[in-house]
């Protein structure tokens, strides 16, 4: 008889729902935080336009995400909001700003440069609490008798600040080479530029992080180097470098898609080493999926509804991007 252990269904059902969330809207936040660094608005224009007719269906995997945590996990939702109420309220508010600036910049002639303002701020804002977040989560909890113990500020630690300044690294990476693939002429040129050096950041934040994470428990340090758990562990920073390598000769090719796409990659090495520090904890070092779990038959209805519903959400996904595929030029697209 098979047994289905439906926690850690639903654990990888919320990691994908995450995952696909940073790959949609990490390119997005990355174009604004860029924002400024092209001061031309025929520039901005088309950077705007290169993710109109996607950006805001986005969020829509960060909300299954989240919904999927407090439906299919309590336990871990009751332990982890409380611990990032502060920056899971700045990214909400970081995420409000560019949405609304996204739509006024069109329609306020007098006022545009505050708009974009707004927008490069919200991207920065949403783009570091997430990093914050998702430091603060790793180095650990504090949990007593299944309830929050720590106090409003600990989430603020130089290794989280560390994780939100390497997510702002990345996410702009991935928009500088999203400009590479969807922009042309001086436009372009100047992405491929940032690429390089959003690369070299990249790979300095992947370094430090990779070393700091181990030495946040034993645990980290076991499951990472411990045999024989190390003849696995070692194949992501063998494949990092292989990427990597395989980067670096797009860019200096010129290609249009590679970069982007294995600027991709690199995210999902990243975040399979997060698994790897991680499971089979949802709240490190505390609470495993199994102890944070709903009922089963609670999660057995929602697996049905998920079912039906992450094929809808892909479908209509890659269908608006195939539509919409192709170069943006000025004077083309959102008005």
């Amino acid at each position: 008889m098979i047994t289905i252990d439906l926690p850690v269904i639903w654990a990888f059902i919320i990691a994908f729902a995450v995952f696909v969330y940073v790959v949609m809207d990490g390119f997005d936040l990355g174009l604004g935080i860029l924002f400024p660094l092209f001061p031309k608005k025929a520039d901005r224009d088309v950077i705007m336009n290169s993710v109109a007719p996607v950006w805001d269906g986005n969020e829509t995997w960060l909300v299954l995400g989240g919904g999927g945590l407090m439906a299919a996990f309590p336990l871990a939702y009751a332990v982890l909001m409380p611990a990032l109420y502060t920056p899971m309220i700045v990214m909400l508010l970081g995420l409000v700003f560019r949405g609304v600036a996204f739509e006024f910049r069109w329609r306020t002639r007098s006022e545009r440069n505050k708009w974009d303002l707004a927008f490069a701020g919200g991207s920065l804002l949403a783009t570091l609490a997430q990093g914050i977040a998702l430091g603060a989560i790793l180095q650990g909890i504090r949990v007593t008798e299944r309830h929050y113990a720590g106090g409003w500020w600990d989430w603020l630690t130089p290794f989280s600040i560390l994780t939100g300044i390497s997510l702002v690294i990345g996410y702009t990476l991935l928009g500088a080479t999203w400009l590479v693939m969807k922009t042309d002429g001086e436009l372009r040129a100047r992405a491929y530029h940032l690429s390089w050096l959003l690369l070299v950041a990249m790979l300095c934040a992947i370094g430090i992080v990779s070393i700091a994470t181990p030495l946040l428990s034993v645990q980290y340090t076991q499951r990472w180097f411990g045999w024989p758990n190390i003849i696995l562990t070692a194949l992501v920073p063998i494949a990092v470098a292989a990427v990597t390598a395989l980067l670096m000769r797009s860019l200096a090719n010129k290609d249009d898609y590679k970069p982007f796409f294995l600027t991709l990659a690199l995210f999902a090495l990243s975040y399979a080493g997060l698994g790897i520090s991680m499971y089979p904890y949802i709240v490190p070092q505390t609470i495993t999926i199994w102890q944070a779990a709903s009922p089963h038959n609670t999660q057995l209805f929602m697996l049905g509804g998920v079912a039906i519903l992450i094929p809808l959400i892909l479908g209509y996904t890659a269908w608006a991007y195939w539509v919409f595929r192709g170069k943006v030029r000025a004077g083309q697209g959102y008005h």
